[in-house]
């Protein structure tokens, strides 16, 4: 007799086990804390005029020297990015209308150091320069750092002790794994630029006093420690208890 496919049923799955293979699930979790391996800042130039060329080229000048400034420090910068840029018209009123007072620039670029003593002396150098605003640092671990490998390897074998501890308990042992869930290894989200747990930040110096040759003594910057976290949700088979008293 011929069978209906559209009648045909596949078995049931038994999501909770069978007398003859009891399963057991289990979370692991791991928690690792661990010093940082770069550090971002974030730079903001400014310049303004009454003439739209004359800021416009005070922030291209402006900008080069903070750009030339941090190359000098060569590999201890591991990237640079210039970000925004924007130049604008302040506006004042003027009889019944309006005019244009001045022209405001701005440019912002981010730098990446792995040399946490030359941050310090980085930072300094940046926020001592006329019309810049210096924002951070903000601590990290690279993507693809050894550390969130660690992690899930950890949360794993946690996951494992945790379920031979509960067959244990019943007196049988693990049979197999049914399941292994990644539900992530990731850096503890933290306020501040880019996710990044935020220090100091410089202003603005819009001042004409004459200029301060001497240069400012560099940050003393201690690096915040990083959080990272891994859970694995895990499914296993064990041996029949023997359950009679």
């Amino acid at each position: 007799m011929d069978t209906d496919p559209a009648t045909t049923q596949a078995p049931t799955s038994t999501p909770y086990g069978t007398p003859d293979a009891p399963r057991l699930a289990v979370r692991g979790e791991a928690h690792l804390e661990v010093d940082p391996e770069i550090a971002r800042i974030g730079i903001t130039v400014h310049a303004r005029g009454t003439d739209r060329r004359d800021a416009l080229n005070d922030l291209t000048r402006r900008n080069s020297v903070v750009l030339d400034l941090i190359k000098t420090y060569g590999e201890a910068v591991e990237k640079v990015e210039t970000g925004a840029f924007s130049i604008s018209p302040e506006l004042t009123k003027h009889g019944r209308g309006e005019r244009i007072r001045a022209y405001h620039g701005r440019v912002h670029a981010t730098a990446e150091l792995t040399d946490f003593t030359a941050l310090g002396e980085l930072t300094t150098r940046l926020a001592d320069l006329d019309l810049t605003r210096v924002e951070g640092p903000w601590w990290a671990l690279r993507s693809d750092s050894p550390i969130h490998r660690k992690a899930r390897q950890q949360a794993v074998r946690e996951a494992v002790q945790r379920a031979r501890e509960y067959a244990e308990a019943l007196g049988t042992g693990l049979a197999a794994l049914v399941e292994l869930a990644d539900l992530g290894a990731e850096n503890a989200p933290a306020p501040g630029y880019g996710g990044f747990a935020g220090g100091m930040r410089s202003a603005v110096s819009y001042g004409g006093a004459a200029p301060d040759l001497t240069e400012a003594p560099p940050l003393d910057l201690e690096p915040q420690r990083q959080h990272v976290y891994a859970t694995v949700n895990a499914r296993f088979t064990m041996t029949p208890p023997d359950l009679q008293p």
